[in-house]
């Protein structure tokens, strides 16, 4: 297993992905001084017998609740039991890492005031791969995601299940089997584990990662489908971008210039063509996918920032032996940028949708209706467009923001929450919808292109066709065509799409900056 060293506040998005992707990750060791000292000054600010926020008084509205020395470690326990109270099924095992790992980066800048042992026990879990079982829904996204990340450190503190090789098991079971003792929590150190924005952070991030490579996806699909069509490569002239400024969409124009170069298909069209301008799923695909690319970028550096911060609360300032109560938990930056993201998925398939009812349209396209060579005894690609249609109607529903929505909670104290954890938990469905509409896409456009007899199209398209005949031959007549739409749909999502073309296209992570460091 690839393990990573994270160094707080300058994690590049490429490492959070490796991470989501399988890697496992541990904490540099410059930063374990500053954790020490962090857990120090706590010791030192109880001595002091003021009261601290979540450390020797209660929670949320019991905030002015003082609790007494002998009480603490049971204080921290009650917080992390009583705060376990998620709902529906588990958060898949790869956003449950990510959540962890970003938690350990947070620690690491020393402001969380939690014991170098406690920390450790993360790097430990993910190194031996013990993953906390964790309910996807009951987060607000403020005071963090509570429930989620309590559901986390309950397994630390062997109380849950924790998933291990495939098995769930009881967390205390897990911990015996990996030669690990539960842990007794100090002061402050539960309330640190539960209070943060990595759940939702980590439900962003992989959905930034999915959209990025649907994005790519579709601009070779989209290619594709202009061939099919026998669209022009006029509207990708660089002279019209350069007018325009915007970066994604020169860009997305050069990407896609760059799909059709050395075309048979587009060279056997160039004069006396009719047809003056093509539909704008086809001409305006720079604009389009360029204002996603753009959007994607800006979700990108919000999540990227968000990621190498610290979003716990009351944070600990050792050089002072401050407490300072604030709001970092609120996970508003996390909601904007994963309406964003959603936002960019569901044009990027309603572009594409569009593209295969005008490949499908014989009036349009100048194609066999729905693109069979025998219409009426063959339907050909009639109802995968209906299918297609439907996933983009989901996902605009999907579509609308989370972060507008609000709802009061701890008895009014926590009056204005974010709702990102469902925000961002909604992208992995929106992503799968796109894919497969962008799949359905790519045996359309693969099979408009067919038609075009002796004609070649561009080297890189001409491999992305090879790739899905590969697993789809052309259809010549009705068959069963599910197993062909989950085929073309697993090329997008793995990215398969994108390595065939074998050429270099525009992502997200593009000017997107790591910070300088803690």
């Amino acid at each position: 297993m690839t393990v990573l060293t994270l160094v707080p506040g300058a994690v590049d998005l490429s490492d959070w992905r490796r991470i989501w992707q399988g890697a496992s990750a541990r904490l540099d060791a410059a930063a374990w001084p500053r954790v020490e000292a962090s857990a120090a000054a706590v010791a030192r600010i109880l001595a002091r017998g003021e009261p601290v926020y979540g450390v020797n008084t209660g929670f949320g509205r019991l905030a002015s609740v003082r609790i007494a020395d002998d009480d603490l470690a049971r204080l921290q326990r009650n917080i992390v039991l009583s705060h376990a109270a998620g709902a529906g099924e588990p958060a898949p095992t790869p956003i449950i890492r990510l959540m962890m790992a970003l938690k350990l980066a947070s620690f690491g800048h020393g402001a969380s005031g939690v014991r170098r042992e406690t920390v450790a026990r993360l790097e430990t879990m993910l190194e031996r791969g013990l993953t906390p079982v964790v309910p996807a829904q009951g987060s607000v996204g403020a005071s963090g995601d509570l429930a989620p990340l309590s559901h986390m450190a309950a397994t630390m503190i062997g109380v849950g299940e924790i998933e291990v090789g495939g098995m769930r098991l009881p967390a205390l079971t897990a911990l015996e089997r990996a030669g690990l003792e539960p842990l007794t929590l100090g002061p402050k150190e539960g309330l640190a584990l539960l209070n943060g924005t990595q759940f939702s952070t980590a439900n962003a991030l992989a959905g930034l990662f999915e959209a990025e490579t649907l994005f790519r996806s579709a601009l070779v699909t989209g290619a594709l489908s202009t061939e099919a069509a026998k669209g022009s490569d006029t509207p990708f002239d660089p002279r019209l971008h350069a007018l325009r400024r915007h970066p994604g969409q020169i860009e997305c124009a050069a990407a896609l210039r760059a799909l059709m170069a050395g075309s048979v298909i587009r060279a056997s069209h160039l004069k006396d063509d009719e047809r003056v301008q093509d539909p704008y799923c086809l001409r305006c695909q720079p604009q389009v996918m360029g204002a996603a690319l753009t959007v994607l970028r800006q979700a990108a550096q919000t999540l990227v920032e968000e990621a190498d911060g610290v979003s716990d609360n009351p944070l600990i300032f050792a050089e002072t032996d401050e407490a300072l109560s604030g709001g970092n938990f609120h996970a508003e930056p996390v909601a904007f940028a994963a309406d964003m993201i959603a936002l960019a998925i569901c044009e990027i398939g309603s572009l594409s949708e569009r593209r295969i009812a005008m490949l499908v349209d014989a009036d349009l396209s100048r194609l066999p209706p729905f693109l069979t060579p025998d219409p009426g005894l063959n339907s050909g690609f009639m109802i995968p467009q209906v299918t297609a249609a439907a996933l983009v109607s989901e996902n605009k529903q999907a579509a609308y923001p989370a972060s507008v929505d609000s709802i009061p909670t701890s008895a009014n104290q926590e009056d204005h929450v974010s709702m990102a954890a469902h925000g961002a938990r909604r992208l992995a469905g929106m992503a799968r919808n796109a894919a497969a509409v962008v799949g359905i896409e790519l045996l359309v456009g693969a099979q408009g292109c067919d038609f075009h007899t002796g004609l070649a199209s561009s080297a890189p398209l001409e491999r992305v066709r090879a790739a899905l005949r590969a697993v789809s031959p052309r259809l010549e007549a009705d068959r069963y065509l599910h197993p062909d739409i989950e085929a073309a749909s697993t090329l997008v999502r793995s990215g398969a799409v994108v390595r065939a073309a074998g050429l270099r296209l525009p992502g997200v992570m593009a000017g997107v900056m790591a910070g300088a460091g803690a």
